[in-house]
């Protein structure tokens, strides 16, 4: 319950501070009285362009901004707060579940498992103009995950990845590292169709897959990581990661160079560099509505337990954003990922997930579907089969509703339901058809508008 109250005081002084200063900023993306003086030199024009363009491109809205380089289209709904000083424009953005998590609800298995906790990150960025056609952005994002979820992570049937205590992570998703993202990146506009740009992190986010679920609109009232986190977007926190692109319109070609290990048990620290891993994505925005991509990546020996296993990972995904209003929002997401190690490892996971905002409240689902190998359950590989490959579906359904709103920050109540189908041969640890409920108070940012 500490670590609980001290989220929550954290997260209410943060929100405190940055209103103390909101109040003195622009309002409605326009330039308040405060930064006129300072910018006597820019005309209005000028000013509105950096305020409000994408971050990494003056030609681009800033709506299309999704997690590290990644595109979401113009039509996505923003959250947070922005504040500008002189040439500089910041933004502010969180999310904190305060919950009670409970795997298996009938205890039809005995893999399931229940815990209090509170999933949580906060992100600053800003940006500011360099001469004419030149922008320059920062990025960082934390989390409290090791605080208020601990070591073992949270409770969550089928997931895998990472570890603790030297041992692999099964039926939990791990707590993410306090620094998630310190990032840098420079674009130089060649004209308003063409712009090519650098981006460096440490930790950082290369160019793969889709904008990684912790940034998505569709998925922002689900406290849960995807189950195929490790076929999709695990790379979203990588020590060392250096990325090239270019856009020509509404088309983006860009390539990463970055460190294949994922991030170890100690969340507080910093990972070695190595650059030995490579990935490549194209981008494409046909409408204000959708947003695309496919790329390809080798990943060097991702997993600590099994550091001779390279990954290659593909993905595609497909994001849509529809506005009914300010206050009636529709977003969409399709997401496939498929990891190959080798012809005895080999699996797919795709997902499709939706929510609907009118006013304050949120409906919202999404369908799972994953591969896990014996290997991957912690299974006894004798027993289950080297090659197995169990195929996991997962259905949730959710609710939450805006209990008020102070300071531009969203109070809200939500619960929501995961229904699992599993393979026959694993019904004896899991149940034929487990449960999953949890119940949760989130705190995070209002719509701008």
């Amino acid at each position: 319950m500490k670590r609980l109250l001290f989220t929550l005081l954290f997260f209410s002084l943060s929100t405190t501070i940055l209103f103390a200063q909101h109040d003195h900023s622009m309002h409605n993306m326009l330039p308040s009285k405060d930064t006129m003086p300072a910018m006597h030199h820019m005309n209005m024009h000028d000013h509105k362009e950096m305020a409000m363009s994408s971050a990494y491109s003056l030609s681009l809205p800033m709506n299309r901004n999704g997690s590290g380089t990644s595109w979401l289209p113009d039509n996505a709904p923003m959250y947070g707060y922005m504040l500008h000083k002189k040439e500089w424009m910041f933004m502010f953005h969180g999310n904190v579940f305060v919950r009670y998590n409970s795997q298996d609800i009938f205890k039809s298995g005995s893999r399931g498992d229940s815990k209090f906790d509170a999933p949580n990150w906060f992100m600053a960025m800003g940006q500011r103009k360099i001469g004419k056609n030149g922008l320059f952005h920062f990025s960082t994002m934390f989390s409290l995950d090791a605080l208020t979820i601990g070591g073992y992570g949270y409770p969550l049937l089928f997931q895998t990845g990472e570890t603790w205590k030297d041992k692999p992570l099964v039926d939990r998703q791990h707590p993410h590292d306090l620094f998630a993202e310190l990032s840098v990146g420079y674009t130089q506009r060649i004209n308003k169709n063409v712009d090519v740009y650098g981006y460096f992190g440490y930790p950082g986010e290369p160019a793969l897959s889709a904008t990684t679920f912790m940034h998505r609109p569709s998925s922002l009232s689900n406290p849960d990581a995807p189950l195929g986190h490790h076929w999709q977007d695990a790379t979203h926190i990588t020590f060392g990661v250096a990325t090239l692109g270019v856009r020509y319109k509404n088309w983006k070609l860009e390539g990463s160079s970055f460190t294949g290990r994922e991030p170890d048990e100690n969340r507080y620290d910093f990972d070695k560099m190595k650059f030995d891993s490579w990935s490549g994505r194209l981008s494409f925005n046909p409408s204000k509505s959708w947003s695309l991509q496919a790329s390809h990546a080798f990943i060097k020996s991702p997993e600590a337990l099994h550091p001779d296993e390279d990954v290659h990972r593909t993905t595609a995904s497909a994001i849509y954003a529809h506005r009914m209003g300010n206050d009636k929002l529709l977003n969409a997401a399709a997401v496939w990922g498929y990891n190959y190690v080798d012809e005895h490892h080999k699996e797919h996971s795709a997902l499709a997930e939706v929510s609907y905002v009118a006013k304050k409240n949120t409906v919202y689902g999404k369908y799972e579907w994953v591969q896990k190998s014996a290997e991957e359950l912690n299974l006894n590989e004798d027993e289950y089969g080297h090659d197995s490959r169990f195929p996991v579906h997962a259905i949730t359904a959710g609710y939450a509703r805006t209990l008020f709103t102070f300071a531009k920050t969203n109070l809200s109540l939500g619960a929501q339901t995961t229904l699992y189908v599993v393979s026959n041969d694993l019904k004896d640890l899991y149940g034929k058809t487990p449960v999953a409920g949890e119940i949760y108070l989130r705190i995070s940012p209002g719509l701008m508008r």
